[in-house]
């Protein structure tokens, strides 16, 4: 069963946003978010966002990016402005029933999550 679902990937020009959204198939999950992983680069978490709403960013997208979620469908968004072609990565949502507070949202040193999607790809062009 596919639990996390992304969407809203796509080729943007640099200068320009986007809006990914994740569908999940559960409601229960305690802290959401999403990692990225740019060709030859390692993985790197992005935004987090726990079940009371406390967010964390990286400091990539610190003030360009905002995460969001729909309670009601425990749906969580990942808007990011002013992008440029190191944006450029596959993005994935990740969801864990273990986490909240301030171990959601260490974008920095997140923790493992279980739940993963298999990623949306997002190619800014200059």
């Amino acid at each position: 069963q596919v639990e996390l679902v992304e969407s809203g990937g796509g080729s943007v020009q640099a200068g320009g946003s986007l809006r990914l959204s994740c569908a999940a198939s559960a409601y229960d999950y305690t802290c959401m978010g999403w990692f990225r992983q740019a060709p030859g680069k390692e993985r790197e978490g992005v935004a987090t966002i726990d079940r009371d709403g406390s967010t964390g960013y990286a400091d990539s997208v610190m003030g360009r990016g905002t995460i969001s979620k729909d309670n009601r469908k425990n749906t969580p968004y990942l808007g990011l402005n002013s992008l440029t072609p190191e944006d450029t990565a596959t993005y994935y949502c990740v969801a864990d029933k273990h986490w909240w507070g301030p171990v959601c949202t260490a974008v920095g040193a997140p923790p493992d999550f279980a739940v993963w999607g298999q990623g949306t790809q997002v190619a800014v062009s200059s």
